[in-house]
C-alpha cells in the first residue's frame, strides 16, 4: 500500500479547482443553447458541432495526453491543460460565426484532454486506497457545486451581457489553479520507458474516427458513406492499436488491465451510464426554456435538486460501498438512475416542473451513490506508474459513452420530435423546437407554438426510455461483471511456545 502524501487534502483542494473550469464551461454551455440559436445564428447542426467538436478532440487525445503525463509529469500536464482551455476561452469570447465558435472549442477539448485524466492521476498517487474513495467523494461534490453555481452566474451574464461573456467564467478559475498546481501539488512521473508513437497515433486517430462517425450518423445516416467510413476506420485503427500494445515491449495502455473485471466492469458501467443520461439531459435544457418559457438564469437553477441530491449521495455511496461493496453500491445507483428516467418518461405537456423535479432528484441520488464506487473501483485496479493513462480510460469511456448519447439521443430526439409533429406543420418548423417558436413568434401562430412544445415533449419522454434501458443494462453489468470485495487473508498465527514440565515457558 502506498503511502498517502502529508499535503493530500491541500492538493485536493487545487485537483478541484482546476477541474472546475471544465466542469462550469459545459454547464453553462447546455444552458446558453437558445442564446447561441437566437443571437449568434447557429442551427441545430451548428449547436451539435459546438458540443461535439469537444467531445472529438477530447476522446481523441485522452490516452495520449494521459501517457504523455506519465512520461512526462503529471502537475506539467495539468498546468498545460489549464493553459490551453483557459486560453481558448478568451478567444471563445471573440467568436463572430458557429464555425469560429466550434474551432475555440476543439482547442477546449485538447486542454481538457491534459487537464481532466492530470486531476484524477494525481489524486490515485496521493491517496492510498483506504481514503481514495472519500477523496473522490469530496472530488465530486466540488464538482457539482461548481456545477450548480456555474448555470447560475452563467444565466446572469446571459441577462445581462452577450453570450461570449460565459466563456469569461472559465479565465480566473485557469489562472488561480495553474499557480496553486505550481506551488501546492509535487511532481510524480511513472518509470522512465520509450515513447509508444505508434500507440499513441493510432489510439489518437482510431478514437477520433469513431466520434467523427458516431457525429456524422446525427447528420447524413448510419448509412452514409462518412458515418461507414468512419466507424470502418475506427474498427481496423483500434483493432491495430490493441494488438500493436499487446506485443510492444513498453505499451502506452497494457491490455492486461481490461483482463481485470473490475477494471472492465466499472469501465463499461461509466459507458452505458453516460450514453444514457447524455443526450436526455441536453434535452432537458431545451424543455425548460423553451417548453416551460424559464429563462437563462432560472434554467439553471432548475437542475438545483439534482445537484444537491448528487452531492447529498455521494457520501452515501462511500457508505454503500465500505458496507455492501462496491458491486452493490454500483448496481444500487444506476437502479435509482433508470428510475429516475423512467419519471422523465411520463411526463406529459400537462405536466410541469414538480414531475421533472422528482425525475432530477431519482438520477442525482443515483449518480451520487454511483460515481465515487465505480471511479475508486476502476482506480484500484491500476498500477501505480499507470495512473495517467489508466485515469486517461475513465475519462475515455465517460466521453466515448457521451458522445454517442449526443449522437444518438439527438437523432432520437430530432426523429420523434418530427414524427410528432402534425402533418399541416411544414418547413423549418418541422425540423426542431427552436425553429417552430421562431416562426411561430414571428407569425403571432400561437397554435404552432402550441404543437411544437407537445411534440417536443412526447420526443423528450420517448427518448428517456432509452435512460431507462441504459440504467438498468449498466446495473446488471455492475451486478454481473464485478467481483466482490474480499479481505485480505489474516497472517497466520506464531507458533505457540513450548511449555516446560512446570507449566512455565522455558524462557522465564
Amino acid at each position: 500500500m502506498s503511502t498517502p502524501h502529508p499535503r493530500r487534502w491541500w492538493i485536493l483542494g487545487v485537483l478541484c479547482l482546476s477541474l472546475l473550469v471544465a466542469v462550469i464551461d459545459n454547464m453553462v454551455l447546455n444552458i446558453a443553447i437558445p442564446s447561441l440559436i437566437r443571437d449568434l445564428g447557429a442551427s441545430a447542426s451548428d449547436i451539435q458541432w459546438i458540443l461535439d467538436s469537444y467531445i472529438l478532440v477530447f476522446a481523441g487525445l485522452l490516452l495520449t495526453a494521459g501517457s504523455l503525463s506519465d512520461r512526462h509529469g503529471r502537475r506539467r500536464g495539468l498546468v498545460i491543460g489549464l493553459i490551453v482551455f483557459g486560453g481558448a476561452s478568451v478567444l471563445a469570447t471573440f467568436c463572430q460565426t458557429p464555425g469560429q465558435l466550434v474551432a475555440a472549442r476543439a482547442l477546449m477539448g485538447a486542454g481538457a484532454a491534459f487537464l481532466m485524466p492530470g486531476t484524477l492521476s494525481i489524486l490515485t498517487t496521493v491517496f492510498d486506497e483506504s481514503e481514495r474513495k472519500k477523496a473522490i467523494a469530496i472530488w465530486s461534490s466540488v464538482l457539482v457545486l461548481g456545477a450548480l453555481g456555474g448555470p447560475t452566474v452563467g444565466g446572469l451574464l446571459l441577462q445581462h451581457f452577450w453570450w461570449g461573456s460565459i466563456f469569461l467564467i472559465n479565465v480566473p478559475i485557469a489562472v488561480l489553479g495553474i499557480v496553486a498546481a505550481l506551488v501546492i501539488i509535487p511532481e510524480s512521473r511513472g518509470p522512465a520507458s520509450r515513447p509508444d508513437v505508434v500507440g499513441a497515433l493510432l489510439s489518437t486517430v482510431g478514437m477520433t474516427a469513431l466520434v467523427w462517425a458516431v457525429i456524422s450518423s446525427v447528420k447524413d445516416g448510419w448509412s452514409s458513406p462518412p458515418t461507414v467510413v468512419g466507424l470502418v476506420g475506427a474498427a481496423v485503427l483500434l483493432t491495430a492499436f490493441a494488438l500493436w500494445e499487446r506485443r510492444v515491449a513498453e505499451p502506452m495502455l497494457p491490455m492486461a488491465l481490461f483482463r481485470d473485471r473490475n477494471f472492465g466492469g466499472a469501465s463499461l458501467s461509466i459507458v452505458l451510464l453516460s450514453l444514457s443520461a447524455g443526450g436526455v439531459l441536453l434535452a432537458l435544457t431545451q424543455y425548460l426554456q423553451f417548453v416551460l418559457g424559464y429563462g437563462p438564469m432560472r434554467a439553471g437553477l432548475a437542475f438545483v435538486p439534482m445537484l444537491v441530491a448528487v452531492m447529498a449521495c455521494n457520501g452515501l455511496g462511500v457508505l454503500v460501498d465500505r458496507r455492501f461493496g462496491a458491486r452493490v453500491a454500483i448496481a444500487t445507483g444506476l437502479s435509482l438512475m433508470a428510475a429516475g428516467f423512467g419519471v422523465l418518461a411520463s411526463i406529459g405537456p400537462a405536466d410541469g416542473y414538480p414531475t421533472l423535479a422528482v425525475a432530477l432528484v431519482l438520477i442525482g441520488a443515483g449518480s451520487g451513490v454511483t460515481g465515487p464506487p465505480a471511479v475508486g473501483t476502476l482506480l484500484a485496479a491500476l498500477p501505480p506508474e499507470r495512473a495517467g493513462v489508466g485515469s486517461a480510460v475513465n475519462d475515455t469511456v465517460q466521453q466515448i459513452g457521451a458522445a454517442l448519447s449526443v449522437a444518438v439521443l439527438g437523432s432520437v430526439l430530432t426523429a420523434t420530435y418530427r414524427a410528432a409533429v402534425p402533418a399541416e406543420v411544414t418547413g423549418a418548423a418541422r425540423e426542431s423546437i427552436g425553429d417552430a417558436l421562431r416562426i411561430a413568434t414571428a407569425t403571432g401562430d400561437d397554435n404552432l407554438a402550441r404543437l411544437a412544445r407537445d411534440a417536443f415533449v412526447e420526443a423528450m419522454s420517448s427518448t428517456a426510455i432509452v435512460g431507462v434501458v441504459g440504467g438498468i443494462a449498466a446495473a446488471v453489468v455492475a451486478a454481473v461483471v464485478i467481483r466482490p470485495e474480499t479481505a485480505p487473508p489474516a497472517p497466520p498465527a506464531p507458533d505457540p511456545e513450548p511449555v516446560a514440565a512446570d507449566g512455565l515457558s522455558p524462557t522465564r
